[in-house]
């Protein structure tokens, strides 16, 4: 299966449960105040969220008059949500070595297989990794963790169970720098139920690894699950409010039929999108690319 197609079947519930219902509006009808409204249930309903939903309806109003006169309302719909989500913009590892990424999210969201997918992506690519397992409070992740390291063939750096994350941050960052390794890859707790203590720990490590290395993290990526749709929007609100997000890794886009969730984050917080996780394989964390996602959406 190729490339695109293990795309569009990652997107297969979304597509059903999304745009099928889309193009079912347009359907033999032309584009008036009623279908607008029913394409606005469906916007809704489908976690696009407020502020995309309006802007898609304003587009499909401004442009009433071209989409009778062609009738493709369907092309019109698929050219303004590739707009929405603009330019790819992907995870790219650059400036002086290690480049780091802190990644955080709530428990439970898929952060731990992002964290060990991306690291079998760069040694794949011929890159030193580090992951540091600064989630100290649960040694089921920090097991899990060095399981995802041993297969990816990335380093490890961890302290015992119930230690300083803080403390695991800076020994991983020095550790990759007195190595010369290229990534650091810092996973951290996500205890939601203790927000402001999460919170405070998070800026603690972010503080600390700035310490052991100027400059970063290069890149704080929030692992969010798609299938909980407005939710992940108020976590990625959270968290950039808190430590400052700078990429959203989307998992378990393969399982939900409300993939809009990726509009509203885009319009809403103005974050980009990073990686999507469209299964289980390693190769199913996948660069986001706008305009392929659309594609792949309304590919039938």
């Amino acid at each position: 299966m190729g490339v695109f197609d293990r795309l569009k079947q990652g997107l297969q519930k979304t597509r059903k449960g999304f745009v099928e219902r889309l193009e079912s509006v347009f359907k033999g009808r032309t584009i008036d105040e009623e279908t607008l409204e029913e394409l606005e249930e469906i916007l809704i309903s489908s976690d696009v969220g407020v502020k995309a939903t309006g802007e898609i309806l304003g587009y499909l109003r401004e442009k009433e008059a071209e989409i009778r006169k062609t009738g493709s309302a369907r092309e019109f719909l698929k050219a303004e949500m590739t707009a929405l989500l603009g330019v790819s913009e992907r995870l790219v590892v650059y400036g002086n070595k290690p480049f780091v990424i802190l990644a955080v999210g709530v428990n439970g969201v898929g952060k731990t297989t992002t964290i060990g997918k991306l690291a079998s992506r760069f040694t794949s690519e011929g890159m030193s990794v580090v992951i540091a397992a600064s989630d100290t409070f649960r040694a089921a992740a920090i097991e899990q963790l060095q399981i995802w390291a041993n297969r990816s063939g990335a380093q490890f750096v961890k302290h015992q169970s119930g230690s300083d994350p803080a403390a695991v941050a800076f020994d991983a960052v020095e550790a990759a720098v007195h190595r010369g390794a290229d990534v650091v890859i810092i996973d951290t707790a996500g205890r939601l139920h203790t927000k402001s203590h999460l919170m405070e720990e998070l800026k603690k490590v972010r503080r600390v690894i700035n310490k052991a290395m100027p400059g970063a993290p290069h890149e704080v990526l929030l692992v969010v699950d798609a299938t909980t749709g407005q939710n992940a929007l108020r976590q990625a609100m959270m968290f950039d409010a808190a430590i400052g997000i700078t990429g959203i890794a989307l998992a378990k886009l393969d399982g939900t039929a409300k993939g809009g969730i990726v509009f509203a984050i885009k319009k809403e917080l103005g974050i980009p999108v990073r990686l999507i996780g469209i299964g289980e394989g390693i190769e199913d964390l996948r660069d986001f690319d706008p305009k392929e996602f659309v594609e792949a959406l309304f590919s039938s």
